[in-house]
């Protein structure tokens, strides 16, 4: 993640041993650690909602996407249109004659 190398490591934990000091520093890494801890269960958590918020997004979705079916006597016969409308085209006016 970093690129750290054991000789870097340990020039870190030199430096902050003297400026934090043999007392300080146990207390330091415990707080670090649980800083750590705590941030990874939020982003996990995080990451679940937001998981979970999509695929419940896209489930209406794909609900609308498939058609619905027809119970088997609507399907094998074609509906007819009524009289008026089998006359006359729609979206052209009455011819005046």
């Amino acid at each position: 993640m970093f690129d750290i190398g054991v000789p870097e490591l340990i020039l870190i934990l030199v430096v902050a041993l003297i400026v934090f000091g043999p007392k300080k520093l146990p207390e330091i890494g415990s707080a670090i650690g649980k800083g750590l801890r705590e941030f990874r269960q939020v982003s996990t958590e995080l990451t679940q909602e937001l998981t979970r918020e999509i695929q419940l997004d896209e489930k209406p979705k794909e609900e609308a996407e498939q058609p619905k079916s027809l119970p088997p006597e609507e399907a094998e016969q074609p509906k007819s249109l009524p009289p008026e409308a089998a006359e006359q085209p729609q979206g052209l006016p009455p011819e005046a004659g």
